[in-house]
């Protein structure tokens, strides 16, 4: 039966592998989308600059391979207990990675807010929108201010500001970009108050911004509690096999028992990632 769960735990990997190559495929195809079609001629401007993208999202994966190897050849272990490491390892490392990107886009986001208080108060005190653009690029840092050079020096190189706004909501693709670059292409086309219209996208991506850590917050402690249970479960097993070590290691290493064993952990990461599911905010 050994081979049949083999079999079984090589066509998730490969499944894993197959939709990894997917999203490498996908964000490819949208690096090689470099034109744009101008707004009044049948040519096109060179759209550059890089996407907003999780560049690490392969290394956990890669990791619980490593995993997975390292305890074959120094353990000399059942294969099933190979896979269900190396998968554990694999889910545990995405949660990290996940959490690492998340708080990526929240300094984004919260840079994106600081840059427009500064644009509002140079658009009130008479600057026009590429200088108020300017001044909030100046005063901003890394991750942002590279996608607002980019906003600005286009602009200042005569491309559409139409198309510049599309594109950097098209390679940062959060809700907050997407407010902000709408706001100002509508403006750039029929005019108006900018400093109220800047006020109110402010205004609304921080409360955005607030809404997110209130969500944060309170799905932490969900997420605590599936951690320490999964630790507890291992706490427990440690026990047991140190009050009955002979008998624990005959049942880990017969067949049935290392089936009952891989079947917790698969367990285990199906709670992982059905936690990692319901806690993240869709708004």
């Amino acid at each position: 039966m050994e081979w049949v769960v083999g079999l079984i735990w090589l066509a998730v990997i490969v499944g894993v592998a197959l939709w990894w190559r997917a999203e490498r495929r996908r964000e490819d195809a949208w690096s090689r989308l470099n034109t744009e079609p101008g707004p009044d001629s049948a040519e096109s401007v060179t759209v550059t600059g890089r996407r907003l993208r999780r560049l690490w999202i392969w290394v956990p994966w890669a990791v619980a391979i490593g995993v997975g190897v390292t305890i074959w050849l120094l353990f000399d272990l059942r294969i099933t207990y190979v896979l269900t490491s190396g998968l554990m390892a694999g889910l545990l490392g995405s949660q990290v990675e996940a959490f690492l990107a998340a708080r990526h886009a929240a300094k984004l986001e919260r840079q994106l807010a600081e840059a427009i208080d500064i644009m509002i108060g140079a658009v009130g005190a008479g600057s026009s929108v590429g200088a108020a653009l300017d001044a909030g690029t100046a005063e901003s840092s890394w991750p942002l201010r590279p996608y607002l050079e980019e906003v600005a020096g286009r602009i200042r190189l005569g491309d559409s500001p139409s198309a510049v706004f599309s594109s950097l909501s098209e390679r940062v693709p959060l809700e907050t970009f997407l407010l902000l670059t709408s706001a100002l292409a509508v403006h750039w086309e029929v005019g108006g108050k900018l400093s109220s219209t800047l006020t109110t996208v402010g205004r609304t991506i921080r409360d955005r911004i607030e809404v997110s850590r209130r969500i944060r917050s309170n799905t932490a402690q969900s997420q605590f509690s599936t951690m320490a249970l999964i630790a507890l479960t291992y706490f427990i097993a440690l026990a047991v096999f140190n009050n009955g070590r002979e008998q624990m290691r005959e049942f880990v290493t017969s067949t049935i028992g290392s089936y009952f064993v891989a079947g917790s952990v698969l367990l285990q990461a199906v709670g992982i990632v059905w936690m990692n599911l319901i806690s993240k905010p869709r708004f």
